[in-house]
């Protein structure tokens, strides 16, 4: 579990997020939404380390990451999987290469124990096979798959995904979805994921965090959204026909939608 309380940033004498409080749950997919701008990725990028907040704490499961000096940090990132918005794939290392790449920086494993784990995980993610191929020979959807396998090599107890569905086709965007969930789920992972994606937000959105305007405005889930009385939050989720259309439905079929009465 990651607790966020009371933090704030800032850039320049300008506050960008402004004392922010909200949890992110073990096991279950948390997802951080909101316009461009309004300090979601300040947030994120907060969470791995990559802004310092003025004021607040971020714990650990009860360790504070802005309470810990240089050595903790470093041990911290060791349980922390990332996966960035463009793959961020070597284009010069095979999957197997790419897969192996924290293994061979954070691991203490034999070189045979490495290959059977990044074997292991890329099975994982239904990439048995691709190995020995290169990103430029994967698809777009492959490509994430292997990202995802790098992430999850080190066995981590926290995962954090930046977009993971730009650039991706709507079909490959729900089975990259799935995939994350199962993930989360399999190894009880504490998963936060950064998304524009409203297909994510209402199909595996356990948990949601709403940034508006630099301040966490609302927090549920993929079931209290269709009734959450923010109204900014529903000019954003429901912002085009079709998701106001949905909306419509999932408020007249109820126990469809998983809406509590």
């Amino acid at each position: 579990m990651i607790e966020v309380r009371n933090v704030v940033k800032s850039f320049d004498g300008v506050e960008i997020l402004h004392h922010v409080t909200t949890t992110f749950q073990a096991g279950i997919t948390n997802l951080i939404i909101g316009q461009s701008g309004s300090g979601k990725t300040v947030l994120m990028k907060s969470l791995v380390g990559l802004h310092r907040p003025e004021e607040g704490e971020i714990l650990f499961d009860g360790r504070d990451l802005l309470a810990m000096n240089r050595h903790q940090i470093k041990e911290l990132r060791k349980e922390i999987g990332m996966l960035f918005q463009g793959s961020a794939l070597f284009d010069s290392e095979t999957v197997l290469g790419n897969v192996m790449f924290p293994l061979v920086m954070f691991s203490k494993m034999s070189k045979a124990e490495m290959r059977d784990r990044a074997m292991f995980c890329i099975e994982r993610v239904n990439l048995k096979g691709a190995e020995g191929k290169y990103p430029s020979e994967l698809s777009g959807g492959m490509q994430k798959r292997v990202a995802i396998a790098r992430a999850i090599a080190l066995n981590p107890k926290y995962l954090f995904c930046d977009e993971p569905n730009s650039g991706l086709d709507p079909r490959t965007s729900i089975l990259i979805d799935e995939l994350l969930s199962d993930i989360t789920h399999e190894y009880g992972i504490t998963t936060v994921i950064n998304t524009h994606d409203m297909n994510s937000v209402l199909g595996i959105g356990e948990s949601i965090a709403f940034i508006n305007r630099g301040s966490c405005d609302w927090t549920g889930n993929m079931h209290q959204i269709y009734t959450s009385g923010n109204k900014a939050l529903e000019e954003f989720v429901f912002a085009t026909d079709l998701f106001r259309t949905v909306q419509k439905y999932a408020l007249q079929h109820p126990d469809e939608a998983g809406i509590e009465r």
